[in-house]
């Protein structure tokens, strides 16, 4: 996966996360004529449908592009600093060239559809001489490949043309594999045509079964494939050069990046630019815009419409917009398309990252605001939870992030916003309302603050030990509770889910090593490492030349009994189902994560309050309870059913086949909203809006109150 757009930050007193992705535009295409007797649409209609694509200019430019002067000095320091500095300690050898090299052509063909068998043949000679290359600043090879691509998109531009000439026959029983990273390269010219027929056929099709006509279907695509080819025409040798070092960096491990100049500047700019419009930082993977990260507070946040790994697929103005696809379009001319004045409404088409291939995009509706500091704050509720005649009051603390107001601690000033002091807070009050125990809900909280996870961890601990960051050195520091005093001391729980990560996992994971809270959840991320933001030009004075800046990791964190939360995460004491599996979200997913190692235990003291016994009789009781529940045992089917389909790497292109499929995913979908009872909901896929998320019921939280009300029950704080 490509790596070089900025796309979220985690800031905090110690680190700073960058991940990011980078754009792999790969595919294009052109509608032509000869539909015109298929059709009832007026001959005028057709005829200006059909001059418009024949007066289009669909091709890429094909001009080579070189490496700027400057280029081979930066690539020599950045291979120089992180020989030094980064926490691997690695070597510039053949394993790391070849898995530069894999990574750099994954770049651009990562789905094996474009480069012929002879072309990688070719550039696989210099498969080991990367990593020579590095220190002697030579990046022919970069550019070799790239303008090899682009000459071979622009042929598949000419075969798109006789492809979509007249309208494909559905009835024929063939399978398209999507999936062809374990594939062979085609071999010969004829090869990727049939290849190619079957792509287009393929999105034809989706695009049949959402009810469009073949002037339509020629029209959209048309326009998806044109937008790739002037995407890949506007490359420029910065670009590559961010692209390949972004090879060299991801070799070493997924969170080392290289930002150039003008991704630097990107950055900055969409830092204050994206808290106004729906609150989301995308990024683009293959011919999607995919979303990175949802800010907590935003639209999108408090929608609970779209998350993580969802894909952008259509983007409407207002109630009655026209739909735009934007497969294939650069990032920034979606990212303009969605952005707008506060208030305005924009209505997104979305494929849910859990979906099938098969499945149809969804609409959702959201209304633009600014991301206010204020709704990225913890928030309470209070849960009233029965258990037969008896019923309990829970308190819920939602912490979307760990944060802190550094500016106004900085100026000394006494109540400065952070997460703990807004926890305290919500501690005292729940307390004044009664409840029996507090839950802790950190689902889908990236991170954020060191300190913060720190400080919040104090609340609920004695003093002691939290989190050791071992730096590159082999130095380990441990970083303390010093206050021996407790906020609250009753029953506790920590909700996690996939998506929490780094500080979510220090807070969680100290809560169970302390046995101090039940852990309840799906496994959490794994991201146990520590990143730094360099700026090149810092090491480098060069007059009028600014480099770009260098992010890479330079500690790991460890629990306090010495385990990384490196690759393992938190493991939930009460384990739900989840609809991601580690390989695909989580650092399992990337090949160079570092991995999992332990340390010298912490000197600390747990506490009594949640012992073996404990686990094993709520987990007793939970499965006997989730086991007559229908609307848990309807999400834990479709998980699994879900998993299954999306094992499968091939699609039917039969129509009647694909159709057979797409009802049986919406029955089944329809059978779980009725099962779930979604209060306020229709199936409309237009009525999907923030008003009527809230009223959905959330399976998982609920469960966590009865875990809870389980462990109140038992008389154990």
């Amino acid at each position: 996966m490509n790596r070089a757009y900025v796309l979220f930050n985690y800031n905090n007193n110690k680190i700073l996360q960058l991940p990011s992705r980078m754009t792999k535009k790969i595919v294009s295409s052109l509608v032509l004529l000869l539909v015109y007797a298929l059709f009832s649409f007026s001959l005028k209609a057709q005829s200006d449908t059909d001059a418009s694509i024949k007066n289009a200019d669909l091709s890429v430019d094909t001009t080579s592009l070189y490496a700027q002067s400057i280029h081979p000095l930066v690539e020599r320091e950045v291979a120089r600093i992180l020989m030094i500095r980064h926490y691997k300690k690695f070597r510039l050898d053949d394993s790391l060239s070849k898995q530069m090299f894999d990574f750099y052509l994954e770049s651009f063909d990562n789905n094996r559809s474009v480069f012929l068998a002879s072309d990688v043949s070719e550039f696989q000679a210099y498969k080991y001489q990367l990593d020579n290359n590095l220190q002697r600043g030579d990046l022919s090879v970069a550019f070799l490949i790239f303008n090899r691509f682009k000459i071979r998109f622009d042929q598949r531009l000419k075969s798109v043309v006789s492809i979509l000439e007249k309208e494909f026959d559905y009835s024929i029983n063939e399978e398209y594999f999507y999936d062809r990273k374990e594939l062979p390269w085609p071999k010969t010219q004829k090869e990727l045509d049939e290849l190619w027929e079957k792509v287009l056929k393929n999105q034809a099709l989706d695009l049949k079964l959402a009810g469009k006509k073949w002037e339509e279907i020629q029209k959209t695509l048309f326009s998806r494939y044109k937008n790739q080819a002037k995407a890949i025409s506007q490359y420029k040798s910065e670009d590559i050069f961010q692209i390949y070092m972004n090879s060299f960096t991801r070799a070493i491990d997924p969170h080392t990046n290289y930002f150039s100049p003008s991704t630097s500047d990107n950055f900055r700019i969409n830092m204050s630019q994206s808290l106004e419009g729906i609150g989301a930082q995308l990024q683009s993977e293959n011919d999607y815009t995919k979303v990175a990260e949802v800010i907590p507070g935003g639209p999108a946040f408090k929608s609970k419409l779209i998350k993580k790994g969802d894909k952008i697929v259509g983007v409407a103005q207002g109630d009655t917009g026209k739909f735009v696809d934007v497969i294939g379009w650069r990032l920034d001319d979606v990212v303009a398309l969605i952005r707008g004045p506060k208030g305005t409404i924009v209505r997104l088409q979305i494929i849910a990252a859990e979906d099938l291939a098969t499945a149809p995009p969804r609409e959702i509706k959201l209304t633009r605001d600014k991301v206010k500091l204020e709704n990225q704050t913890a928030k309470k509720e209070v849960k009233i939870i029965k258990t037969g005649a008896k019923s309990s009051k829970i308190g819920v603390i939602t912490i979307p992030t760990f944060y802190m107001d550094f500016e106004a601690y900085q100026r000394g000033e006494a109540n400065y916003n952070s997460t703990s002091r807004d926890v305290r807070r919500l501690v005292g009050e729940l307390q004044s309302e009664k409840v029996e125990g507090i839950i802790i809900d950190l689902r889908n909280n990236g991170g954020g603050s060191l300190m913060e996870a720190i400080e919040l961890s104090g609340l609920f601990i004695p003093q002691g030990p939290v989190v050791q960051v071992k730096d590159a050195s082999g130095r380990v520091e441990i970083n303390e509770d010093d206050d021996p005093a407790m906020v609250y001391n009753g029953p506790l729980g920590v909700l996690i889910n996939r998506f929490s990560a780094s500080a979510s996992e220090i807070f969680a994971g100290a809560m169970q090593d302390y046995n101090r809270a039940i852990i309840i959840g799906e496994n959490s991320y794994g991201k146990g490492t520590v990143q730094t933001l360099d700026d090149l030009n810092r090491r480098i004075q060069i007059k009028n030349e600014r480099l770009g800046q260098l992010k890479f990791t330079t500690a790991k964190f460890y629990r306090v009994t010495g385990s990384s939360t490196q690759h393992k995460g938190v493991l939930p004491d009460i384990n739900f189902p989840s609809a991601f599996s580690a390989e695909e979200f989580g650092e399992d997913s990337e090949p160079t994560a570092l991995p999992w190692d332990e340390i010298t235990t912490a000197p600390f003291k747990p506490m009594a309050k949640i012992t073996p016994k404990t686990k094993e009789l709520l987990q007793k009781k939970h499965a006997a309870r989730v086991k007559k529940n229908d609307a848990f045992q309807s999400v834990v089917q479709e998980i699994q059913w879900a998993k299954k389909e999306r094992a499968k790497k091939s699609i039917s292109l039969l129509e009647t086949e694909r159709k057979k499929e797409r009802d049986a995913a919406e029955a089944r979908r329809l059978a779980r909203n009725k099962k779930v009872q979604l209060k306020g909901k229709t199936e409309s896929p237009a009525a999907s809006n923030q008003e009527n998320a809230e009223k959905e019921p959330d399976i998982y939280l609920d469960e966590a109150g009865q875990i809870l009300t389980d462990l109140v029950n038992l008389r154990i704080g």
